[in-house]
């Protein structure tokens, strides 16, 4: 490493913190942070997914913390280099604890903390087989009745949830569950899948036939397999349901089609879960200890309730259940909503020659999708970032370190470029009567995501057709629906052979209703948000998102999902807090969330 006068000082620094945690000087530990300090911690001090705010709140992690997760050995990550701009150093580090290997990013301002982002990397003496510790595969020498490794991985798939129990159930199959069973897999733990389509990945193929995903390739890798330099930017759904497909079967998991979830419960006193399953129309009773719902931010539902649509004579659904535009051309269809599905359907019975409206019920942000790439995600996941020596690890925990409190700061001028950039597009969509927004405070898509999940359209083509008066736009909220069409608040009348409900999907504390019962799911509480305040994401301000990834107010029930990033970056920490608990190391969490909202 380059011997430089910024080099030294961090080192120095880091050591004399290192000195201050290892000797248990907490006050001298809590003096070497900012006041407006940010400490996001994800598993290493915690056992949780917890951000601290201020000198008041690091002093209480610490105190509570200290002894049991006993750091030590704080330096500079190998290989790296701190770096100034703006008066703030930035730096990488490692450090242990007791039980693991962790990994970070500080950002120090006039010599004291500001942000510290500590992850666990690994535990001590459970380490991933991989690198020089991958396994030979080969069974070299001779010996009598030897089994291959295709009889073994085949006694396996016929003894696991029968002759033996797995220690994990994953409720899901689609990436965030396929993710988490990689993850688990390399660290040994025992896991099922179970998902109820017919093969892996048809959570994307039976979506509508134009879905793309809108976010690029560089943002959506799984753990251990990357995409091929040659994969798309934007990766239509049936190919990402083939590489779910080929991701489950290369990482040997342990994954059961054609399987529904008909019940569970919690046995405090054995600590385990029973949980009854159908699995290709025979009954299955599986006996986890943990247990882990990763059905997906996009897998229940929201269907509307209209007065009248019982009379409707054409095809109304979902957008979930969308077939596609293929057997509507000539035909008049209504879109309720205006969001990511609203506009892609639109798009594709626009282009197969129906005559299609779309209902806007409220605000929408928009943001077109070559800017967001540019200007919001260029300088982590674009091929510039890969070439300027950027990995997906290093995006992913740079994006984790800034904490969500502040988030929204970072978030404002990089949507006001976007504004300025496009204001053309913007003045067009406005002039064609489409109600934008921009977030409650102008911080745009990334924390509408963040904070409610909804609200926003990355714009790959419909905008311009609703600019160009292709697709219709009517402002408003549906009161009726009756045998050809339905009307809304304004008096006005739309007719339609098609009623596509693009309404969004509720939480997935809704599938923990359906499968414990109502009481299980208010005692877990809402799931996503941050507590901000703003629209669709009530306070008290939680600081992380609510329930995810992190111990919830039922012991050994856990959720898991998001976007492919989230899917990614997030099941690496879910998989070790499970692997300590199969291991029986102490896990004693901090901070662990209250329950302030029911659904």
């Amino acid at each position: 490493m380059l011997d430089t006068p910024l080099v030294h000082q961090t080192e120095t620094f880091l050591k004399t913190f290192g000195e201050a945690l290892e000797s248990g000087n907490i006050d001298k530990a809590t003096e070497l942070f900012q006041d407006d300090c940010y400490w996001r911690d994800l598993v290493a001090f915690t056992w949780n997914i917890k951000t601290v705010e201020g000198k008041d709140q690091v002093r209480d992690l610490l105190t509570r913390q200290l002894a049991t997760t006993a750091p030590c050995n704080w330096q500079l990550a190998d290989g790296e280099v701190p770096t100034e701009e703006g008066g703030v150093v930035t730096a990488w580090i490692q450090f242990e604890t007791e039980l693991a290997r962790g990994y970070g990013l500080v950002r120090l301002k006039d010599g004291k903390i500001w942000t510290l982002l500590t992850t666990m990397v690994e535990l001590k003496g459970h380490e991933e087989p991989r690198g020089f510790q991958r396994p030979l595969g080969a069974k070299h020498g001779v010996g009598k009745h030897r089994t291959t490794w295709k009889e073994e991985r085949e006694r396996e798939l016929s003894e696991l949830g029968y002759a033996t129990q797995p220690y994990c159930l994953i409720i899901g199959g689609g990436q965030g569950g396929i993710a988490l069973g990689a993850r688990l897999r390399q660290l040994g733990v025992p896991t099922i899948i179970v998902e109820k389509n017919d093969r892996p990945g048809d959570s994307w193929r039976n979506r509508y036939k134009s879905l793309c995903l809108h976010d690029p390739v560089w943002y959506d890798h799984l753990p251990y397999i990357k995409f091929p330099e040659n994969w798309p930017i934007f990766s239509p759904k049936d190919k990402i349901g083939d590489w779910l497909e080929m991701y489950t079967k290369v990482m040997e998991l342990n994954y059961w089609t054609c399987t529904v979830a008909k019940s569970a419960s919690y046995d405090e006193q054995a600590g385990e879960w029973t949980v009854v399953v159908d699995r290709d129309g025979v009954e299955v009773v599986l006996k986890p200890k943990q247990l882990v719902m990763a059905t997906g931010m996009s897998g229940k539902a929201n269907v509307p309730v209209f007065p009248g649509m019982e009379t409707f004579k054409g095809d109304q659904h979902h957008s979930s259940k969308h077939p596609g535009p293929d057997s509507y051309r000539g035909k008049k269809a209504v879109v309720v909503g205006s969001n990511n599905s609203a506009h892609d359907i639109c798009a594709a019975l626009w282009e197969n020659d129906v005559d299609v409206t779309m209902v806007q019920r409220s605000s929408t942000h928009i943001v077109k999708s070559d800017t967001l790439m540019d200007v919001g995600l260029g300088a982590l996941y674009s091929e510039e970032a890969v070439r300027s020596g950027m990995t997906t690890e290093k995006a992913d925990l740079i994006f984790a370190s800034l904490p969500y409190r502040i988030l929204h700061e970072f978030q404002i001028p990089a949507y006001a470029e976007m504004k300025k950039r496009d204001a053309d597009f913007y003045a067009g969509l406005e002039k064609a009567g489409f109600w934008l927004d921009w977030g409650d405070d102008d911080s745009g898509l990334f924390m509408k995501y963040l904070r409610r999940g909804s609200g926003y359209y990355i714009d790959i083509g419909a905008s311009q057709l609703i600019i160009d008066g292709e697709i219709k736009l009517k402002r408003g909220q549906v009161t009726e629906v009756f045998e050809d069409g339905l009307k809304l608040d304004d008096g006005s009348s739309l007719e339609a052979d098609l009623i596509v409900y693009a309404t969004g999907y509720g939480s997935m504390n809704g599938w923990v209703a359906d499968l414990m019962g109502q009481d299980m799911a208010d005692r877990v509480g809402k799931v996503w948000g941050l507590g901000s305040e703003t629209t669709k994401d009530p306070g008290p301000w939680e600081g992380e998102q609510r329930n995810m990834w992190k111990p919830t107010q039922q012991e050994a029930l856990w959720f898991h999902g998001g976007n492919l990033h989230q899917s990614r970056h997030y099941s690496q920490f879910l998989a070790l807090q499970l692997k300590a608990r199969m291991e029986g190391l102490p896990t004693l969490v901090y901070g662990q969330q209250e329950v302030h909202h029911l659904s």
